[in-house]
């Protein structure tokens, strides 16, 4: 049986994604998306109890009626050949998938700060515990304290407000002043303005603090309270979930791993979203945090272009120069402040893969240096986590990326070695 090339192959089933694969096949070309969870939505549309957030429900009936292909469950783990990805699954194991164009649409992560008792039992992203939440995670009448920065913390309040947990408060580090003029900006996206009042009322009684951040979680066995800081003052405030995260950070670990050209907020691309790698498009967080209007033009515009549509592709630049200036907004609003730096202790854990303590890489004079003495980002994460966090506190940013990108079984890898020229 003669092997399937995609004229269109879509890494992240996200709003990105979903977007790019209707416009590239509307075109006729054969798409297929490949994504890591066992349905599409990404995170952004991640809903609870096999259901879709509604704004998922168009793009998917869509992708359906259109063919698209979905391989769900996979991950992306190598690049064997150019115009070949090497992926593994539980159901498959591993498999080589071709493309002839390929679109990465990966998302982003949530930023986590280390700070003393970071790694207690039920201390966790404000995504994640949102996703645990989703998952069947009984939160009803528990006490959640949601701290860090960036409008992710509002809309998880929301979901755990609704799912009946107790929210104590939202400890948002950005300033007032800051907030306050990215409020004004959003006159000029009306719809943004209309879903921020509204959310913001959904959350009345739920105490709303600016200036403020957590610097230490406290619990013998597990979470019991979280201490934070506004101003000169410092409190302890019990609790039994802490959903803590400083903003998100693009995944560009396959783009890297491909050899593409990274600007000052992600990936560097061309007015139709190819990146320096010719036959690579790149969309959504990918390119730089901007949203989900942004995510979703920069989709279109790399599906279509991708399938030969460069014209039709200019019908969506002004909604994505609209949504560049909402990100730059955005961007400014919520940009960390240095106190954050100061939080970990030389005993704090910055890499909890290896163990490694702050105390242990301050000596070192860079990110690699720091990998040959401390082992710091060589865990099963790869750097996700401990890389930005040291990036914010240390300037350092992780210099190479190399096969496989997520753990993979060593048949996997020899499989893999196999096909490479």
């Amino acid at each position: 049986m003669p092997e399937t090339v995609y004229g269109v192959l879509i890494v992240g089933a996200g709003p990105a994604g979903l977007a790019a694969a209707c416009r590239a096949a509307e075109s006729g070309v054969r798409v297929a998306v490949v994504d890591d969870n066992p349905r599409p939505g990404g995170q952004i549309w991640r809903s609870g109890e096999g259901k879709f957030a509604a704004g998922a429900v168009a793009w998917l009936a869509t992708a359906e009626r259109l063919k698209v292909g979905f391989i769900a469950g996979a991950r992306v783990f190598a690049a064997p050949a150019p115009g070949r990805l090497a992926l593994e699954s539980f159901s498959k194991g591993e498999f080589e998938v071709s493309y002839r164009n390929l679109i990465l649409a990966t998302g982003a992560r949530e930023r986590f700060l280390p700070f003393p008792g970071w790694t207690l039992p039920n201390v966790m992203g404000a995504g994640g515990l949102q996703a645990l939440a989703k998952g069947g995670l009984p939160v009803e009448g528990k006490r959640v304290v949601i701290a860090g920065s960036g409008p992710l913390l509002l809309a998880v309040a929301k979901y755990m407000k609704e799912h009946g947990a107790d929210v104590r408060l939202i400890a948002e580090q950005a300033p007032r002043a800051a907030l306050n003029r990215f409020v004004f900006s959003l006159a000029m996206h009306p719809e943004k303005f209309i879903q921020a009042i509204g959310l913001r009322a959904q959350l009345l009684g739920v105490r709303y603090l600016t200036g403020c951040w957590p610097v230490a979680a406290g619990g013998k066995d597990k979470l019991e309270s979280v201490t934070l800081r506004r101003g000169s003052k410092t409190w302890s405030e019990p609790c039994d979930y802490l959903a803590c995260g400083f903003g998100l950070v693009p995944n560009l670990e396959l783009a890297a791993l491909l050899g593409c050209r990274m600007s000052a907020t992600g990936v560097e691309v061309d007015e139709y979203q190819l990146s320096s790698v010719p036959g690579v498009y790149c969309a959504g967080e990918i390119t730089g945090i901007g949203g989900l209007e942004l995510s979703l033009a920069e989709g279109e515009i790399a599906g279509l272009a991708a399938a030969g549509r460069v014209e039709t592709a200019h019908t969506r630049f002004h909604a994505r120069e609209s949504g560049r200036h909402f990100a730059t907004a955005l961007d400014h609003a919520f940009a960390l402040r240095a106190e954050l730096r100061s939080l970990a202790q030389p005993e704090t854990l910055v890499c909890r893969c290896e163990d490694v303590t702050l105390a242990r890489i301050q000596s070192c004079r860079g990110w690699r240096e720091a990998k040959l003495h401390t082992r710091c980002g060589m865990g099963p994460c790869q750097a996700r986590v401990c890389g930005p966090a040291i990036e914010f506190l240390r300037g350092w940013k992780v210099e190479s990326v190399r096969p496989p990108l997520f753990p993979a079984s060593v048949e996997s890898l020899i499989k893999a070695s196999r096909s490479t020229p």
